[in-house]
């Protein structure tokens, strides 16, 4: 019996470590991309200056090219209010939600280093840093990049809700990402990405304001997550449900005792399954 069990964490232990890997890098580059496309597309160049019209296109492009890449691997989350999202509505482990953040952290700066290292020193600048208007004030950014990610934090949840849709979620999320740049740009560049902020200020070192993009991103997530999970679209967790995929310890009980845990409907909630078996045998 001892022996079965030690085979069954052995086993746990390397799915998990499959799983994870995969998702981990994939957050990694598909953020880096987002990066790179993204903070590129908005490069002064003296020949042709960006309009708000291309940036807002390109950032729509990449997000829907991306997503469209990651989804199945990672839920292509690729943005730290996100997957706070998630993780108050209950759809994500709190272990998996801070390495996805740091995988994401890490390739946005990845991402920007790469767009740093090919762009010509006269064409840099600000290197695409988000700033906030001179006539808007810090409490005016702050509500513009909670109500821009609002809307796509709600959008992300729409699309990806097997209640509501079974197909492809890149074209809709990429066009709640150009809706937020074509509104957004003037007022604070547009963020609604606190690692998208972060890889440019961490490259130039500049974080001025940089608290702004984090702080609204991150409110804003939170209030979509409540209103589509608790008010919109409701669900049946209960609390000790809800307690236990925050911790990471849901199912682990049936694996313990060597029961043959239920398939799931979806991949996503299988592989949290999966990591969050093997946090309760580690």
């Amino acid at each position: 019996m001892e022996s079965g069990r030690r085979s069954l964490a052995k086993m746990l232990v390397c799915r998990l470590w499959t799983t994870i890997s995969k998702a981990l890098f994939a957050e990694f580059l598909a953020t880096g991309l987002y990066v790179f496309f993204g903070v590129g597309s908005a490069l002064r160049w003296p020949l042709a200056l960006p309009s708000m019209l291309q940036i807002a296109i390109t950032f729509n492009l990449a997000t829907a090219v991306i997503v469209q890449i990651t989804w199945k691997a990672s839920g292509a989350h690729v943005n730290p209010a996100v997957t706070l999202a998630f993780l108050v509505g209950s759809q994500i482990s709190l272990p998996r939600a801070v390495a996805y953040v740091a995988a994401q952290l890490a390739g946005a700066t990845a991402g920007a280093a790469l767009l740093y290292g090919v762009t010509p020193g006269d064409i840099r600048e600000t290197f695409g840093v988000n700033v906030v208007r001179s006539s808007v004030s810090t409490g005016q950014a702050v509500a513009v990049e909670l109500v821009l990610t609002l809307q796509l934090v709600l959008c992300v949840f729409a699309s990806t809700d097997s209640r509501q849709t079974t197909g492809s979620p890149a074209a809709t999320i990429g066009a709640s990402v150009a809706v937020g740049h074509l509104f957004g740009i003037y007022f604070t560049g547009c963020s609604m990405n606190p690692a998208r902020s972060f890889g440019s200020a961490v490259i130039v070192g500049k974080f001025a304001v940089h608290w702004i993009f984090w702080v609204g991103p991150l409110t804003g997530a939170v209030l979509a997550s409540l209103i589509y999970n608790f008010i919109l679209f409701p669900d049946t967790k209960t609390l000790a449900q809800r307690l236990a995929i925050l911790t990471g310890t849901a199912a682990a009980v049936e694996e313990v005792e060597g029961v043959e845990p239920q398939k799931k409907e979806s991949q996503s909630s299988s592989e949290d399954t999966e990591m969050e078996n093997v946090c309760q045998v580690a």
